[in-house]
């Protein structure tokens, strides 16, 4: 990530809008930001964190972050932050939060958005995600990117499963935590075995054996099954030519039984063909005759209702009339004398208002006289603080003359405090170098007991050495010759005429050899053997303890070389502090006469202090008394200006008064005049809303009366009609009941009552007599067919029972051979079924075995864990490089068999211990290191071709030659293409860095920020 641009407004100490440009800052490769203490260095840290993850290193969520974060003089806050991400893309962050209006401490939640810059404009992203943007967690950003005050030594100091976490995130390694994978894929596989195995348990008895065996027994069935067959069709053949006959003679029984029946029901159907024509023509002439009758009864019956309902209406309504006009007649004469009544509201209104104003002017010119009683005692006060002001004013003079000028102060004091530096500074190296020479002279007391040249004893060992190899060659020399005599002697003494010499083949063997016993000689060789190599191990052993001790020699050596340069350095620079030592006030060699002058002035200045702090006060107490002489006069003016206004609206109100007097009024009281105008108002009221209403129930009764009458009127012709239109009825009624030969109009109501269905009743006699016909056709048809045959009931049962004898025989065979079909073709697929799992099963089996393996291999984590261990020591590896620099090959970093960081010690026989141990500017120095080869690797896996690295404070606990270290390592950086900030107090750094920022803190202002 390289940081763009930052705008900070409202945040901690920054009460104006800042804004920082990187890009001037990243092109020096190195900057800084300098400040004194509390000037609002590590807030511009702490915004980067924010904008990006909503989180900071001195405050979380439980600490009212976004109340404690905003400036106390704000309601608002704002951050904007742009940068390059590590794929070269350009992103803003933006936070913002306001405080409540209502409640200063509620500050609401922060409003965040990212933007991307894409076809030269800001685009909003749908996330406000950082970690997708560069890559990282907040607690590894501020780790490898961002480092706060007070974290440097985070990393080395966490645990084994925190570090291996981080490891895992930054260089990914989470695509070698294959546990899971290899746990589904182990599960699965173990979910489909089980499958199978139980698949296979029910293909236990499927086998070749048991299907041959099927197959022979459906030959035997099938033989069965065609002689059983042959008899079957022979029977059924005789069987269903008498079957036939017997249905046809059961057949013609049933039908004379039905055609009997059938007789029986012929002149119950004759007479409901009577009935029924009789009902259809009654039905037809006078159904709409008495549907007529019976509707204009009910009309008229309902008509003579109404209207005795409406008579009743219309007499209501005339008595409400005439008692609506009666009452217009009373109330008439008040209703014109309404106008002058209201006149005279009016007036009472006025009056009262006019009661009141003569109240309030008679307070007024109360509260104007102890007014000017007050603003003169406020104008006295006033004079007394003004002289007094004056008198401390005279005194703080007089201070100031005898008050020596601060810069000075501190120019001198910065030079003897410099001074006394340099000087603790070169007795601690002078303490060094005796340290050396004490442990370079205690190695040459190691190399006296060897009694050795060391220029030479590289020449001696080896001479030393060669001798022995030579003597040791000379010894097996020998060894051998008298082995090969003592294997002749032991082939000599096994030779026997007749027997074939081992060697030659020989069969006779005239002149044997005789040889000497070489035993005790080959042991001794062998023992002068051994102690030769003995000797030679202890030469190595001595060797190797020398270069040991003559190592240690030279780095000390080197060492005490470096402190002696070390040490001419710092008397050059002390030399150099003393020239410029150029203040004729004071002695470079008398510190304690400038420190007395110093505090003397620290005494004046404390009491200028005191009295600019008393005149403010009284100059304070001043602005007061004259804000409230400047309240008391104006609020007097406010008095007599309300009093005169008061007075003119009395005569205006005089002037408008129509019928009554003030005269008469203005003795009453407030609540006298305000009870007869309430008392004249709601007379008032009640006339007019009284008149209104009852002109406004005339005006509705009116037209109501005379719509009643003509309700009335029309009901009354509507009844005469329908009186007409029953007569008529009646008539066509009784000229039917002629006409169809009927005497009354009861007899035809009694033939209506029996609701016949005329349709459906023709239906059922016309369906009778075509079933009658048929069946008497369908018996005389039978009769001829079997007048030739004779039917035997024996004959036939006995035929049945041997056909269904051989019915049952045959299906019996038949579901036999069909079973065994079944099953053979049943056998012969779970055959190849069976055949199919076992060769899953065997594939299953195998992968279980190399999966339970792999298991064993990724179980966890374990091997993110080694891969993460590789990291650390690469890690650990580069750092050194740094580390050595910086610690002048005095101290170096590795991991133990626990993956813990610990410290080599070459001071100390190269022995190992705890980083804990280290003082607080090794550890500064270690972290360091570990922090840029941790950002390097993070910028080598991320493949970016350069990366920012910030640094918050830490340079404050190393010495004048470490930080210099340091800071050549930081320059050095700018080679490897990287961009380096630094936050620091410490002014050497100051002179040094090529460009940086100034953190200055105004009192009124807040936070500003300068280039310098």
């Amino acid at each position: 990530m390289i940081p763009i641009q930052l705008t900070l407004e409202g945040i901690y100490s920054y009460q104006e809008r800042q804004k920082i440009d990187f890009q001037s800052l990243t092109e020096a490769g190195l900057f800084g930001i300098f400040g004194s203490v509390g000037s609002g260095k590590s807030s511009i840290l702490e915004a980067i964190s924010f904008a990006l993850y909503g989180e900071t290193e001195r405050l979380n969520a439980r600490d009212k972050r976004t109340y404690n974060m905003m400036n106390l003089k704000s309601n608002r806050s704002y951050i904007e932050f742009d940068f390059i991400n590590y794929e070269n893309k350009k992103y803003r962050a933006t936070r913002e939060f306001r405080r409540n209006s209502k409640n200063f401490e509620d500050v609401k939640t922060p409003n965040v958005v990212f933007y991307e810059w894409k076809n030269e404009s800001w685009i909003p992203l749908e996330h406000s995600n950082s970690e997708k943007l560069i890559g990282l967690s907040y607690a590894n950003f501020k780790r490898t990117i961002i480092i706060p005050q007070g974290q440097f030594k985070e990393f080395i100091e966490l645990g084994a499963t925190e570090r291996t976490n981080m490891m895992k995130e930054i260089f990914s390694l989470q695509r070698f935590d294959l546990q899971q994978n290899v746990s589904a894929l182990n599960l699965r596989n173990r979910s489909e075995l089980d499958q199978l195995e139980g698949q296979l348990k029910g293909f236990e008895e499927v086998n070749e054996e048991q299907i041959s065996a099927q197959k022979e027994y459906l030959k035997a069935e099938q033989l069965k099954f065609n002689e059983i067959q042959k008899v079957f069709k022979e029977t059924e053949e005789k069987y269903s030519k008498l079957k036939s006959l017997k249905d046809e003679v059961e057949l013609l029984q049933r039908k004379k039984t039905d055609f009997e029946k059938l007789t029986e029901r012929r002149t119950e159907i004759d007479a409901l063909d009577k009935k029924t024509e009789i009902y259809d023509r009654v039905s037809r002439i006078f159904t709409p005759l008495l549907s007529e009758k019976n509707k204009l009864e009910t009309e008229i019956s309902d008509q003579k209702k109404n209207k005795e309902y409406q008579l009743n209406i219309l007499q209501e309504t005339e008595i409400q009339f005439e008692n609506t006009k009666n009452k217009l007649s009373v109330i008439q004469p008040r209703y014109e004398a309404l106008n002058e009544s209201k006149l005279q509201e009016q007036d009472l209104s006025l009056i009262l208002q006019m009661l009141k104003f003569s109240e309030e002017i008679d307070i007024l010119k109360d509260r104007t006289e102890k007014g000017s009683k007050k603003v003169k005692e406020v104008e006295a006060n006033q004079k007394l603080i003004q002289q007094k002001i004056e008198e401390l004013s005279k005194s703080a003079e007089l201070l100031k003359l005898k008050k020596l000028d601060s810069a000075l102060l501190l120019s001198v004091g910065n030079w003897f405090s410099e001074k006394k530096k340099l000087n603790e500074v070169f007795q601690n190296q002078i303490e060094k170098i005796g340290l050396k020479k004490a442990e370079t002279e205690k190695i040459s007391e190691e190399l006296k007991s060897f009694k050795i040249n060391p220029e030479t004893f590289r020449n001696d060992f080896k001479t030393h050495a060669e001798a022995l190899e030579k003597e040791k060659k000379s010894l097996s020399e020998k060894k051998n010759h008298l082995e090969v005599q003592q294997k002749l002697a032991h082939f000599a003494n096994e030779l026997h005429d007749g027997e074939s010499c081992p060697l030659c083949g020989a069969l006779e063997h005239p002149n044997i050899v005789e040889f000497d016993d070489v035993n005790s000689e080959l042991n001794e060789i062998q023992k002068q053997i051994e102690q030769i190599e003995i000797q030679k191990e202890n030469i190595q052993k001595r060797f190797l303890d020398i270069e040991k001790i003559l190592d240690r020699k030279k780095i000390f050596e080197e060492q005490l070389n470096s402190e002696k340069e070390s040490l001419q350095q710092i008397q050059n620079t002390i030399e150099e502090h003393h020239k410029s030592f150029n203040w004729e006030e004071f002695n470079a060699e008398n510190p304690n006469d400038f420190e007395e002058k110093r505090q003397q002035s620290f005494s004046i200045e404390k009491q200028m202090d005191e009295l600019n702090l008393q005149i403010s006060l009284e100059q304070k107490n001043l602005d007061k008394e004259r804000e409230n002489l400047d309240s008391y006069n104006k609020a007097l003016e406010k008095f007599r200006l309300d009093e005169a206004k008061k007075e003119e609206q009395i005569k205006t109100n005089e002037g408008n008064l129509k019928v009554l007097t003030w005269i008469d009024y203005r003795k009453k009281t407030i609540a006298e005049v305000g009870e007869i105008l309430s008392q004249r108002s709601q007379s008032n009221y009640e006339t007019e809303q009284n008149y209104q209403q009852l002109v406004k129930e005339e005006k509705e009764i009116t037209p109501k009366l005379a719509e009643q009458k003509t309700v009335v009127s029309q009901l009354e012709k509507r009844i005469s009609e329908l009186e007409k239109n029953i007569a008529g009825n009646q008539d066509l009624i009784g000229k039917a009941l002629s006409e169809q030969f009927f005497n009354s109009l009861d007899e035809i109501q009694q033939i209506l009552i029996q609701e016949i269905n005329v349709q459906e009743t023709r239906n059922i006699i016309q369906h009778f007599r075509i079933q009658f016909e048929t069946l008497k056709n369908s018996i005389l048809e039978l009769e001829m067919k079997l007048k030739d045959f004779s039917f035997n009931e024996e004959e036939f049962s006995a035929l049945e029972n041997q056909f269904k004898a051989s019915e049952n025989d045959v299906k019996t065979v038949n579901n036999s051979v069909i079973k065994i079909t079944t099953e053979i073709e049943r056998l012969e697929k779970e055959f190849k079924k069976k055949e199919g799992l076992l060769k899953d099963l065997a594939q299953l089996q195998k992968r279980s075995e190399n999966l339970k393996i792999m298991t064993n291999l990724f179980k966890g984590a374990g091997f993110v864990q080694y891969v993460s261990s590789i990291y650390l020591r690469q890690l650990c590896d580069h750092a050194n490089v740094r580390f050595h620099r910086m610690t002048r090959n005095q101290l170096s970093l590795q991991l133990n068999e626990n993956n813990d960081f610990e410290i080599i010690d070459y001071l100390n026989e190269g022995k190992c211990r705890s980083v804990k141990t280290l003082s607080g500017g090794q550890a500064f120095q270690v972290s360091l290191s570990l922090a840029l080869a941790l950002a390097e690797s993070v910028q080598s896996n991320a493949q970016s071709e350069s990366n920012f690295f910030f640094i918050d404070e830490g340079f404050g606990t190393q010495d004048l030659e470490s930080v210099n270290v340091v800071f050549e390592t930081l320059m050095n950086l700018q080679k490897e293409n990287r961009v380096v900030g630094i936050i620091s107090h410490v002014e050497e750094l100051k002179e040094k860095i090529p460009v940086s920022l100034n953190i200055r803190k105004d009192e009124e202002r807040g936070s500003l920020i300068e280039l310098i």
